[in-house]
């Protein structure tokens, strides 16, 4: 187990790292304000009607970095900072939002698979890691080919629809921000300085995706070898 503890410490410490980063990358940015004086709103619903996307609303969210898309009830939610203010952060998440509208209604494949798999990831998430080590303790008691081990590898079925769950979304985020900068840039919606600060903001943005897909892929080889590694 000090192995399990030191992975954890280890992906836990690049998390923070990264999501550090990040923060202050949208602090410095929210210095730069948008010489056309748009606020994030104003940016998000043109986009959206730049792409002929009538049926979205935008809405403002509580909390920090809380903004997402929700393709339920098709509403682009912008975290109360980013709805209001006219920075180049604010742009940028905007405009990545409305990117997430414009693949939902473009049929963008990798959203399509991505939304598919909500509802396991739901269930198998809440029980993957309970299942592994309940089956590992378990197999202990019973031996390599009781029911203990069956338990173990259900568990790490589960956790590999995360880890799948994990790497579908890079895609999409990527996209969604490739969307969103091609558009500010093509229409004119940023000067170079400004397109400079919500490029790097994406990218770091997009850096904790990468770092949460990685973490739950070595977490799922960690698991894997402690339970098929020591099997003849």
């Amino acid at each position: 187990m000090i192995g399990f503890y030191i992975l954890i410490g280890a992906i836990s410490l690049i998390s923070w790292l990264v999501s550090n980063q990040l923060k202050k990358k949208f602090k410095q940015y929210s210095q730069v304000q948008l010489r056309n004086g748009m606020s994030g709103a104003e940016i998000a619903t043109k986009m959206l009607a730049d792409n002929g996307i009538f049926d979205v609303k935008v809405i403002s969210t509580p909390g920090r970095l809380t903004d997402h898309y929700n393709p339920q009830d098709k509403t682009v939610n912008l975290s109360e900072a980013v709805y209001n203010q006219r920075n180049a952060a604010a742009a940028a998440v905007a405009a990545h939002e409305v990117g997430h509208a414009v693949q939902h209604a473009t049929a963008y494949d990798w959203l399509t698979m991505r939304s598919k798999l909500v509802p396991v990831v739901s269930v198998t998430s809440k029980f993957s890691q309970w299942l592994v080590i309940g089956g590992i303790i378990l197999g202990a008691a019973s031996g390599a080919t009781g029911i203990g081990f069956y338990i173990a590898v259900t568990g790490l079925v589960f956790m590999g629809f995360a880890t799948l769950f994990s790497f579908i979304t890079l895609p999409v985020e990527y996209d969604a921000s490739n969307r969103a900068l091609a558009w500010l840039k093509n229409k004119n919606m940023v000067s170079q300085e400004e397109l400079a600060g919500s490029t790097d903001a994406l990218k770091w943005a997009a850096r904790t995706y990468l770092v949460a897909a990685l973490g739950s892929l070595a977490m799922l080889l960690y698991w894997g070898l402690q339970i098929l590694g020591g099997r003849d």
